[in-house]
């Protein structure tokens, strides 16, 4: 069941993260397609976090000193008990498969 202190809760079930990690967007949007895919387009879906750090790399053979590299891509900072996703208007058994 979807619950979590005193935070808002938009569905009935919740997917929670265990451990630290950094999840970029493409795992984010990759998530969020599985979960739809076995759903069968039924019910409601939320995405609870949001990529909003930017992961800079460098080119390679590059002398130092010629400044930080671009952005290549995004993610978000997930610390243990974070709400991922969450789902509504589906029963318990497809909540479990997705």
């Amino acid at each position: 069941m979807s619950y979590r202190g005193n935070r808002i809760c938009f569905g009935r079930y919740a997917l929670q993260a265990l451990e630290p990690t950094w999840i970029t967007s493409r795992q984010i949007e990759a998530g969020r397609r599985a979960m739809i895919r076995n759903a069968r387009r039924s019910g409601k879906i939320w995405v609870r976090i949001f990529p909003d750090k930017p992961v800079t790399l460098r080119p390679t053979e590059t002398r130092i000193g010629s400044g930080k590299g671009s952005p290549e891509y995004w993610v978000v900072v997930v610390k243990p008990g974070r709400i991922l996703y969450e789902m509504g208007g589906v029963r318990e058994n497809i909540a479990r498969v997705s």
